[in-house]
């Protein structure tokens, strides 16, 4: 069994988890509402991540006999006024949530749990790359997303993401 604040950490990123995959969906929703398929394709994509992400934790805890807890997740409350809104969102939450996962890591590394912090640096470096594609996303939007054929064509761009689960997840 995990140290009891770390298991209790883990166990609310779980839910923040969730919560991002919700965020993402209601993002999404909010494209597919302005005729922008290809950002609502790209954020349930986002959210398909999140989940995994959250799925991914909720293993480790059980393998490692913890009781997984699940919570309510909270109802996105954005609103956004503009394309742009959603971006910046999106960006703002992925620094978030690195924020908590590096409180989880410093943890762990206060307690010793080596276990914990090698699993959770799959995780680093994933925030790493969430940051930056949440970042380039909005950096193009900025220079592209007045002009309708820039949209036409960032819109064609994110709509050809594909999601794939990740395989080179963290070793549980």
């Amino acid at each position: 069994m995990l140290n009891k604040k770390i298991a209790e950490m883990l166990n609310d990123q779980i839910n923040k988890e969730l919560y991002s995959a919700y965020l993402y969906l209601d993002i999404a929703n909010y494209f597919a509402d302005e005729g922008l398929d290809g950002f609502a394709h790209w954020y349930e994509i986002q959210a398909q991540e999140e989940r995994d992400h959250a799925f991914m934790m909720r293993r480790y805890l059980i393998n490692n006999g913890d009781r997984v807890v699940f919570k309510a997740i909270e109802k996105p409350d954005k609103e956004f006024g503009d394309h742009i809104a959603p971006l910046q969102v999106g960006y703002e939450h992925e620094n978030y949530v690195t924020s908590l996962i590096t409180a989880i890591y410093a943890e762990a590394f206060a307690q010793h749990d080596y276990r914990t912090m090698q699993f959770l640096d799959w995780f680093i470096k994933e925030q790493g790359e969430e940051e930056t594609n949440a970042d380039d996303l909005l950096k193009k939007m900025k220079l592209f997303g007045s002009d309708a054929k820039g949209l036409y064509a960032l819109n064609q761009e994110l709509g050809a993401r594909v999601y794939t689960p990740s395989a080179t997840g963290p070793a549980l």
